[in-house]
């Protein structure tokens, strides 16, 4: 592949950009997989933060799905049905995008089943990926992930995420790589290491604000 493999991580590692503020998305992912939409309270409690900080968060990203309640069903992981279904200990939910359903095991601590559709041939495209072992099947064996690096990351879904598919075979995606000419294809496992990098970042992030809560903590006791 060309140098997206090392600019994309990076850049989606980056709040400035994304908007994505990894001590609240990896919380309301903790949440969101249990099936239920979550309340501004409940991530407040979950994430450490304040109900200002987290709504002004959550703003940060304008793609964030709410119910007729305000309450949050979906951010990357979402329990609006999309064409990436992703199944975790029985709990059918969705994900806004390819890219997404092999980074989230790890970032949930869980595995997951994977089965999308092809935008070109409409074919299924199955994947299992083990939060240890990574990608552990594909089906076909010949399925690809199309990526992209956009000029700027406005909207995560739609300068992103809309891009980030599954396609049966690199012919399957021949056509539409046409249509969209500053798109890329890898095949399932270099996109695994290409997010595997991300979600790398992301956690480091998360971890980055244990200490300060600890020492605090530890002052109080």
């Amino acid at each position: 592949m060309s140098d997206l493999s090392t600019q994309l991580p990076q850049r989606l590692n980056r709040p400035e950009e994304t908007g994505l503020d990894a001590g609240l998305l990896i919380p309301l992912l903790r949440l969101l997989v249990e099936g239920d939409p979550v309340t501004v309270e409940q991530l407040a409690a979950a994430a450490g933060r304040t109900l200002e900080e987290v709504r002004r968060g959550l703003d940060a990203v304008p793609d964030t799905e709410y119910d007729d309640q305000g309450r949050i069903v979906g951010q990357g992981l979402s329990l609006v049905p999309t064409p990436h279904r992703f199944t975790v200990a029985g709990e059918e939910l969705y994900t806004w995008c390819a890219l997404d359903t092999l980074i989230f095991p790890a970032l949930l601590d869980r595995p997951a089943r994977v089965e999308s559709v092809s935008p070109a041939s409409g074919e299924p495209i199955r994947v299992t990926v083990d939060p240890a072992a990574g990608v552990t099947s594909v089906e076909p064996a010949t399925a690809m992930v199309s990526l992209v690096n956009p000029e700027e990351i406005t909207s995560i879904r739609s300068s992103f995420c809309n891009q980030v598919h599954y396609f049966t075979s690199p012919e399957d995606a021949a056509e539409w790589l046409v249509a969209h000419p500053d798109a890329e294809v890898a095949p399932v496992a270099e996109a695994y290491r290409i997010g595997a990098a991300l979600t790398t970042g992301l956690l480091d992030r998360l971890q980055a604000t244990t200490p300060a809560e600890a020492d605090d903590c530890h002052s109080c006791c």
